[in-house]
């Protein structure tokens, strides 16, 4: 079966990447007797979700974003393999743990996620860079996506 990895990135503030409701698809609307912060939050993800590139907590969201957030779009799991290793080294100077920052580690998160995406899988990375910040990147195969088969892949 021939399969699309498309690729998604993010760097952004922490405390942003931290708002649990801009992060999930908005799901069923709070009833008249729901808590006022029931109602706040889900009237956060009716407005954010859909359009912000915030990271959403399950990785196969990304399919419910624009098309206009994938990065790129491949069908071979090495292609996409070899974006992901550049999103990496572009950063890796700035990741805050210096584990994260070893040159020897970066190939094998890639081999990891080239693996993970041929067996139909997807990739989601996260670290957190010096200062505020937090770098996040995703690789999500679609055509049809493993682990929520009924979202259509929003590039063809």
């Amino acid at each position: 079966m021939r399969r699309r990895h498309h690729g998604y990135a993010w760097v952004g503030e922490k405390a942003m990447f931290d708002k649990e409701s801009i992060r999930r698809p908005p799901g069923e609307a709070p009833t008249a007797t729901s808590e006022q912060e029931v109602h706040h939050r889900y009237r956060e993800a009716v407005a954010a979700f859909p359009s912000s590139g915030v990271p959403p907590i399950q990785t196969a969201h990304w399919l419910m974003k624009p098309s206009s957030t994938i990065r790129g779009t491949w069908e071979e799991p090495e292609e996409a393999g070899a974006w992901l290793s550049l999103q990496l080294t572009d950063l890796a100077a700035r990741f805050a743990s210096p584990q994260d920052r070893e040159a020897t580690r970066l190939p094998l998160l890639v081999e990891a996620a080239v693996e993970r995406l041929t067996e139909g899988g997807d990739v989601s990375l996260g670290h957190y860079l010096r200062g505020t910040l937090f770098h996040s990147v995703a690789l999500v195969t679609c055509s049809p996506n493993r682990s929520t088969p009924g979202l259509p892949c929003p590039a063809r």
